[in-house]
């Protein structure tokens, strides 16, 4: 079975190099996909050796889901704002490596439990599904997570794990999850952050 969360620090031997990578990256608001705040990079930063790393890590194959942004960073600086909130990852497992220096660094990575229903996740199988008394994922990710997205009033964050240069978490996507606010007011001082988005291998 997959680990829920996992955190590792001093993922990268070089970090500092990949941070330059990323600044040097460009984030053309054109490029943005999707509602959340900030801005994506419109071409993406590989890591070599990052699927077979995550593999071993989680004891299970990944490659690069398809038709997601994996790789790509993302820039969120305090004033940004976004039309989402808490969301899931529609992919097999999710990554995200945190690249702002530690003297920048604010919030994290936040985890919910949905009030109304008690969920903290979309169930994994047909069958826990129908005993939230939904009749499918979709169904449930409608009512759940799209109407309630952005109403904080809605959830109860469960855990928070804070940022860190160079920190990895690697988490089950399904959760209800959402990044910490955005902050700093150029690139240098902003959340800067690396995606990943894995397939099962």
């Amino acid at each position: 079975m997959l680990p829920s969360l996992i955190v590792l620090d001093d993922f990268l031997a070089d970090p500092h190099a990949a941070r330059r990578r990323a600044l040097a990256l460009d984030y053309d608001p054109k490029f943005k996909r999707g509602n959340y705040p900030g801005l994506l990079s419109t071409n993406p930063l590989p890591i070599q050796g990052l699927e077979a790393s995550v593999s071993k890590i989680v004891g299970r194959p990944v490659a690069p889901a398809p038709d997601t942004t994996h790789n790509h960073c993302r820039l969120t600086l305090k004033a940004d704002k976004g039309k989402s909130g808490v969301h899931v990852d529609p992919c097999f497992y999710s990554g995200i490596l945190y690249l702002s220096l530690d003297e920048h660094c604010r919030g994290g990575t936040d985890f919910f439990r949905h009030r109304r229903t008690g969920l903290d996740a979309v169930p994994g199988d047909p069958a826990r599904i129908a005993a939230t008394g939904y009749a499918d994922a979709n169904a449930l990710i409608e009512d759940v997570v799209n109407r309630d997205t952005t109403n904080a009033a809605r959830w109860e964050r469960t855990t928070r794990v804070p940022m860190r240069f160079n920190r990895l978490i690697l988490f089950k996507p399904w959760q209800f999850h959402n990044a910490g606010p955005g902050f700093g007011s150029s690139p240098e001082t902003g959340r800067l952050v690396h995606l990943m988005f894995f397939a099962a291998g």
